[in-house]
């Protein structure tokens, strides 16, 4: 056999610093490339309501969790008669935050012709957004028909949202219509943003500040009391990856009510396995930038 080659190692380099900054009340989702240390793009968290699932046999709708938005199915009725929010604090749902495609406040809307009573969650002032009726109609391998009403069933309309199939999602706003937010899929690995957690000890859907997974196709493995230094990817045997939306989430932080401020752990490590296959080690440092703003996570990354 003819003689192989050796391939040169890929260079690994020293641990590089990056800071973004999701703006004043964490208003700004920041789309992160971690080759290159690039936020490939950003959009204000109010500029879109519904995401919908883009390959040829998804047919999943979700809230823009950055909002706290929830929805409450009330059946098959007549999405232009009034409705109200009565039992919807009860009945309301939202989106797994791990991005499980099973857990979804929409659910499995096919075939059932139900309305759904939509809250469209707070802006970054923390004013509330009001009501929307929703009524997923129909998807194929190229586009989703929904009907949409105010809260009154007045303005009804027939949306037809086509899927792109550069991108794993496609956004939709009751204002604008369909919009472009994510960057196209491989392009991005980590999302800056708010996002709505469910905690259980109490019961209750609620807004944090984190960090996103592109899960279609970046891994995340979490190391918990460890030396950035000395972490290695052998370190993933003991610690598997995860593709779970919230693989790296919000806890790399807590808050301390005693000094008013987020304290950061920098003990925690991950390895995330990005878009184009390559591995990188990742510890966060701050999450205040050097004027005191809050919501300016500061971390080191090194390619492993």
């Amino acid at each position: 056999m003819k003689e192989e080659l050796p391939v040169p190692a890929h260079p690994r380099g020293d641990a590089r610093e990056i800071q973004v900054c999701m703006g004043p009340g964490y208003q700004n989702q920041l789309w992160l490339r971690l080759t290159t240390g690039e936020v490939i793009s950003a959009n204000p968290k109010t500029a879109w309501e519904l995401s919908f699932e883009c390959a040829p046999e998804g047919w999943r709708i979700r809230l823009n969790g950055s909002r706290l938005m929830t929805a409450w199915d009330i059946g098959p009725v007549d999405i232009a008669q009034p409705s109200d929010t009565s039992g919807m604090h009860l009945w309301r749902r939202i989106d797994a935050p791990s991005g499980d495609p099973d857990s979804t406040a929409f659910g499995d809307w096919r075939g059932m012709n139900h309305v759904y009573v939509v809250d469209l969650g707070y802006n970054s002032l923390g004013q509330q957004l009001g009501f929307r009726k929703v009524r997923p109609l129909s998807v194929d391998a190229a586009t989703y028909v929904i009907q949409v009403a105010h809260l009154d069933g007045s303005g009804m309309q027939t949306i037809t949202v086509g899927k792109d199939p550069a991108r794993n999602d496609a956004h939709f706003s009751f204002a604008n219509g369909v919009v472009t937010i994510a960057p196209p899929r491989g392009d991005w690995d980590l999302v800056f943003t708010q996002y709505t957690h469910q905690f259980y000890e109490p019961f209750l859907p609620y807004i944090v500040s984190g960090v996103l997974i592109d899960g279609g196709s970046t891994r995340v493995a979490r190391i918990p009391s460890a030396s950035f230094e000395l972490v290695t990817l052998s370190d993933t045997l003991s610690n598997p990856f995860s593709q779970e939306r919230d693989a790296i989430g919000f806890d790399w932080k807590e808050y301390s009510f005693d000094t008013g401020s987020y304290n950061v752990d920098a003990d925690i490590v991950y390895i995330i396995e990005d878009a184009t296959g390559f591995f990188h080690k990742l510890h966060f440092l701050d999450f205040y930038n050097e004027l005191g703003q809050v919501g300016c996570p500061r971390f080191a990354v090194q390619a492993l």
